[in-house]
């Protein structure tokens, strides 16, 4: 199985994200569905503070891969959703997907400002798509 990391000088060139992942070959794709900043007996993690959910959803999205054989290496694009978005909040989230995916190739990624989620106080989702060889 080959990716490739495409970012045509087209487009504006990306910081944090990949404009295009392609994946030829054979795998297994993993879809993980949205993980908030709750812990595993459903309690609320971080009430008021971004940055704290942000980094508790992206270890619940590590752990959802984990259950799939997979790691956030393998993801090839990530959709994130965050309450009230004002582009200050982009530097947690920035954060947080630089540990996500430490090699510099970062996947194909949708940032959504939304109104609300689920549950009241969630201020963000993240859900992805990997592809495991």
């Amino acid at each position: 199985m080959e990716r490739k990391y495409l970012n045509p000088p087209t487009l504006l060139q990306p910081r944090g994200y990949t404009h295009v992942v392609t994946v030829d070959g054979g795998g297994k794709m993993v879809f993980i569905s949205g993980q908030v900043a709750v812990d595993k007996d459903g309690k609320l993690v971080g009430p008021g503070d971004l940055k704290t959910q942000i980094r508790q959803a992206a270890s619940n999205l590590k752990l959802a891969l984990e259950a799939a054989g997979a790691t956030a290496a393998d993801i090839v694009k990530t959709n994130t959703y965050i309450v009230n978005y004002k582009q200050a909040d982009y530097s947690a989230l920035r954060e947080a997907r630089a540990e996500l995916f430490p090699s510099g190739e970062p996947p194909a990624s949708t940032l959504v400002g939304v109104t609300s989620l689920a549950v009241d106080g969630l201020m963000v989702e993240m859900e992805a798509i990997a592809v495991v060889k």
